[in-house]
């Protein structure tokens, strides 16, 4: 079976085009018929060439999918038919990933499939949130609705995103700098001093063995340092990617000092409060949207803590009770608001004001902790260098005195 380009034109002489997946041109000819369409032209689309095929292991960015979400939620609210806003955001994204995936979307409606079930075909790029949001859309009738706060869900989650790594690129690119000034001065000035030092004889200070023997690591033994770090690495990311990795990892990551524990409570607060929020609104069963939100929350202590909301609503009890007893995840406010909302029968409205305060607060976290980071980077960079030239005079330093 080929993939199939072709152009036709109705009744009414309005022309459309697409792409069809048959055996023939003939085959392709027959369908277009049999939906009372002209046929003007069918083409068989090329094999895929090598860079095709590379550009299936891109993974699709997040403000792509965020452009296009928001392109297909204005049309559709608009009144154009969804088929039609497809093929209008085959044509203008910009990135062929998610083109790719689009006419998947498309040619699968086409068929006959709801828009959610042709979406949940693609879970690398449209994930349980975005589905189960679409698919409520669908089944209540309001579909355009639902795709603007799809549109609305992912920006605030894009932004938040953007906020944490713009907070990481200064001490990032500090803490780069750092290990090359350290790797350039035991690779190129220790080696300098050291053949000094043998001229010199005698017995050296601690500090300077420790150097040297780091600068031997650095220019003699590199494959053992790259084998341990290697090891490290590997052997972290396996314990993380275990259940009880992760849950130690997801608690430790809130317990971590200088407010970087905070920020990522409060992360995750935001992104909790917003999905459960949207999930609600879009009409979600209630049990569902508690699945959901805690396999999208991105920390599995949240994550098992919702299950036992879950299991807490399933016996008729509330959502606020089994939050109460994972502090370390939910704060009194967060548990009053939730508790004031189940109450009211305003939880939609509560998750919301929960959502933009913790976004905000995490805004103004961050950048108090780059202003504490700044400085602390600095000092680490200047310690490390000053580390090396003591550990390198002390030698002459000492044999200064025994000359004096």
């Amino acid at each position: 079976m080929a993939t199939y380009a072709f152009k036709a034109l109705d009744l009414a002489g309005v022309a459309s085009k697409g792409e069809m997946d048959a055996n023939d041109k003939q085959a392709v000819a027959a369908q277009l018929r049999s939906r009372g369409l002209i046929v003007v032209d069918i083409e068989e689309r090329s094999a895929a060439n090598a860079g095709d095929i590379l550009a299936r292991f891109k993974k699709v960015k997040a403000d792509d999918l965020v452009i296009a979400t928001r392109q297909l939620a204005t049309m559709v609210q608009s009144g154009m038919s969804l088929l039609r806003a497809l093929y209008v955001i085959e044509e203008q994204t910009e990135s062929d990933q998610l083109r790719d995936v689009f006419i998947a979307v498309r040619k699968d409606v086409e068929a006959g499939l709801s828009l959610s079930d042709s979406l949940a075909k693609h879970p690398d790029v449209f994930n349980e949130l975005f589905v189960a949001m679409v698919q409520a859309g669908e089944s209540g009738g309001i579909l355009d609705q639902t795709l603007v706060r799809v549109a609305t869900q992912l920006e605030k989650d894009a932004a938040l995103r953007r906020q944490i790594k713009a907070a990481m690129v200064y001490p990032s690119l500090i803490g780069g700098f750092a290990l090359v000034v350290l790797f350039a001065l035991v690779t190129f000035l220790v080696p300098v001093f050291e053949k000094i030092f043998e001229d010199f004889g005698g017995d050296l200070p601690p500090i300077t063995k420790f150097t040297v023997a780091l600068s031997h690591l650095c220019t003699r033994r590199w494959y053992v340092m790259f084998a341990v770090v290697f090891a490290v690495i590997w052997l972290f990311r396996y314990w993380k990617n275990t259940d009880r990795g992760r849950i130690q990892w997801d608690r430790l990551k809130l317990k971590v000092p200088m407010k970087i524990g905070g920020i990522v409570q409060k992360v995750a607060l935001a992104r909790f409060s917003r999905t459960f929020s949207g999930l609600i609104s879009a009409g979600v069963p209630m049990l569902e949207a508690i699945d959901i939100t805690g396999r999208t929350s991105g920390n599995k202590v949240v994550e098992l803590a919702m299950e036992d909301v879950r299991d807490s609503v399933k016996k008729g009890g509330s959502l606020s009770a089994p939050m109460a007893q994972v502090p370390e995840a939910f704060p009194v406010m967060v548990i009053q608001m939730i508790g004031v909302g189940e109450e009211t029968g305003a939880l939609e409205t509560m998750l919301t004001k929960v959502a933009d305060f913790y976004e905000e607060q995490v805004e103004a976290a961050v950048k108090a902790l780059t202003s504490i980071l700044e400085p602390i980077m600095i000092v680490i960079v200047g310690a490390i260098v000053g580390f090396i030239v003591i550990s390198m005079y002390l030698p002459m330093f000492k044999v200064y005195d025994s000359i004096k």
